[in-house]
């Protein structure tokens, strides 16, 4: 359906571009907006929709989602995650390549896009996996927002937690790389150390602070070394916002999740297994060092890392559950409920 001519949106509640927030109108035309008030007085004929009580945004683009198709439709699909990602107010998503057959190759890549094409009711993109053998694919699969790697928190073909692979992977081109950034040698040690625990409060004991900094630190190094394009998914701890607050290259940027600025450990307690994500949620003084850098552009912006389970699969005992929180139909009411209330 192609949108009015004229649209004169009511008395919603805006955030304007300053950061401030006001009730007022805002009017488009051709599908741009030409006018934003707090009262506009509509001298063509105009449809007119009352806002009162609503937020009205522009729309948002989530760098990190992990939809489900192909392989784990029984979770979500491509079109039911855009329908939520339309709810959420989210009109662009970039999605991880971990799905079901991973996103490792041109033919991978191209049935998703085909699939979206098909599919999805907000743009889209894919991002291409990294893998110990794929180093052309990741040259030459197109098109792609860039590269991931999964430095830790993955198993299979996605891991790659040796320093020399991933300096060959820095080392060639100049496409973006989004590192998931855990260490998972220390991930490894730990589960050890706490194995047989199943209080799930646990994970965050064992994908701890220093993994999470250990993993930053050495993919900033590799980014340093080669000025390569990096960006650092869903950072979780205040070490590491203190970290790219000492040393950020311009090339270097960093993303932070609702869940990291507005969850923290006290959440297992309330939803238990519910609240285990990678990384894994962290302390209270976490979540404030997290919002000041978010504040202070240290962290560039926020992505969701929505990753859905069935609740059957999130109501197995720990370490059986899966990790990960569904997020863009949640997570712009949480901001701005937290943005209210002064956070």
């Amino acid at each position: 359906m192609s949108s009015p001519k004229s649209l004169l949106i009511r008395q919603a509640r805006l955030i304007l571009p300053n950061g401030e927030l006001m009730i007022g109108d805002v009017l488009t035309q051709g599908g741009q907006i030409v006018e934003v008030s707090s009262e506009i007085a509509a001298t063509t004929p105009t449809q007119e929709i009352d806002a009162q009580g609503l937020t009205l945004l522009p729309g948002v683009i989530d760098p990190q989602v992990h939809f489900r198709e192909p392989g784990l439709e029984h979770k979500e699909d491509l079109f039911t995650a855009s329908c939520a990602c339309a709810k959420g107010g989210v009109t662009s998503f970039l999605e991880m390549p971990n799905t079901r057959p991973l996103t490792t190759s041109q033919l991978a890549l191209d049935d998703k896009l085909q699939r979206a094409a098909n599919k999805c009711l907000v743009n889209y993109g894919f991002f291409i996996g990294a893998t110990a053998d794929n180093l052309t694919e990741l040259l030459s699969a197109r098109p792609t927002p860039g590269i991931k790697i999964f430095m830790g928190s993955m198993h299979g073909q996605l891991l790659i937690d040796q320093e020399d692979l991933l300096e060959r992977i820095f080392a060639q081109g100049s496409r973006l790389i989004a590192v998931h950034a855990e260490d998972q040698e220390r991930i490894n040690q730990r589960r050890q150390e706490f194995a047989g625990i199943h209080d799930p409060a646990v994970h965050s004991q064992i994908q701890d602070h220093q993994a999470a900094l250990n993993a930053t630190q050495l993919a900033l190094k590799l980014s340093k070394k080669y000025q390569r394009r990096l960006h650092i998914l869903h950072m979780s701890t205040a070490q590491e916002a203190e970290l790219l607050r000492e040393d950020k290259p311009s090339w270097v940027t960093a993303e932070v999740t609702p869940q990291h600025l507005l969850l923290n450990t006290s959440a297992y307690q309330t939803i238990g297994t519910l609240a285990q994500m990678n990384p894994p949620l962290r302390s209270p003084h976490d979540n404030e060092v997290l919002w000041q850098a978010l504040r202070d552009g240290v962290i560039d912006f926020i992505a969701t890392d929505h990753a859905p389970h069935t609740l059957e699969e999130k109501g197995q005992t720990y370490p059986n559950t899966p990790s990960g929180m569904p997020g863009v139909e949640t997570a712009l009411p949480l901001m701005l409920t937290a943005a209210m209330d002064g956070k």
